[in-house]
């Protein structure tokens, strides 16, 4: 049997921002459909580790090609991040959906950084004004970085703004990110980035709100990515219940989101705030954005079916092209 392993570098090379959000439009609507199946992802958070590891099964037939399986197996580091790595780390696992065969392992870093930017997306397009033009970024890392380049690559935008906890580094980084020609301007503040703008973009590693409620202004769409966990947040309440939310699953909301669980507690939002999942927007089933002045927040928790439908095309591509490392296994 042959195994191809796939780099971080394949996974950039390989799959561009556009195709990973038509991926990602399809693995929603497939989950809706009931063609994807995956379960809550198991986490284990042992006492005095400094993150966490998670384990994220899916499966999925898209209806055009061969089912798969997938498996991503991910440690979540925080700390990774001031010692300049992603504080994401792990592997993806292809196998056939026909004879559950290794197909292919893949750098989960690389997976993970092109399908959230790509999810992000396909909830801009569902969910921000149209002649929304003004883009502001939460965050100087790599995420930050594959957001500004997907949403550049998919609207027109007029001007990018970027902010983090260190100014000097959010000029650096807004002087080499790629963004089409769009010009990027660092901010001194968080909320000097996000006055004006029709679409935010949280992608930080902090636990504690980055975002908050006063400076959200009517029309505004929020892609609220980096926090994942029960006990961590980006968004303060007054976000949280000033906005609509809409989830990538709402099973995954209600059980992993910090910004929506801590919102809940104090009784500022709740289950009825949350409008629809992206997969039902796509197929139909119940509406995005209603009003011109509705405040949108999607919650992006990320899904296994996303990472699956990822690899498929990285695989797919990888074979076509004669890109990556076999290995007999």
């Amino acid at each position: 049997m042959k195994l191809l392993v796939l780099s971080a570098a394949d996974v950039h090379a390989l799959l561009g921002h556009a195709e990973c959000a038509d991926a990602m439009r399809a693995a929603l609507i497939a989950l809706q459909e009931g063609r994807a199946q995956q379960p809550l992802r198991t986490v284990i958070r042992p006492r005095g580790a400094a993150g966490l590891v998670a384990l994220m099964p899916s499966y999925l037939s898209d209806g055009d090609g061969p089912a798969a399986y997938g498996l991503k197996a991910i440690s979540i580091t925080p700390g990774n991040a001031a010692a300049g790595l992603d504080p994401h780390q792990g592997v993806v696992l292809l196998s056939s959906g026909d004879t559950g065969e290794p197909l292919a392992v893949l750098n989960a870093s690389a997976v993970t950084e092109i399908r959230t930017a790509a999810a992000s997306v396909v909830a801009t397009q569902l969910l921000a004004r149209t002649d929304a033009d003004v883009l502001a970024v939460i965050g100087t890392a790599g995420q930050a970085r594959s957001h500004i380049e997907a949403l550049s690559l998919s609207r027109p935008l007029s001007e990018i703004r970027v902010a983090g906890r260190d100014l000097a580094k959010a000029e650096r980084f807004a002087a080499t990110v790629a963004a089409g020609g769009v010009p990027v301007r660092a901010c001194t503040s968080v909320r000097d980035a996000v006055t004006g703008a029709g679409i935010v973009v949280t992608v930080t590693s902090s636990a504690e709100p980055v975002l908050r409620g006063e400076w959200l202004e009517p029309g505004m769409h929020v892609n609220a990515v980096g926090a994942s966990q029960p006990g961590a947040r980006e968004l303060d309440s007054a976000a949280v219940g000033a906005g609509v939310l809409f989830a990538d699953r709402r099973e995954s909301l209600l059980a992993e989101s910090g910004d929506y669980l801590m919102a809940a507690a104090d009784g500022t939002t709740g289950p009825e705030r949350i409008r629809a999942e992206l997969g039902e927007i796509l197929t139909g089933r119940a509406p995005g954005r209603i009003s011109a002045d509705e405040i949108t927040i999607f919650k992006s928790l990320g899904l296994a079916v996303e990472d699956l439908a990822a690899a498929a095309c990285v695989y797919q591509n990888a074979a076509a092209a004669g890109t990556g490392n076999w290995v007999d296994f």
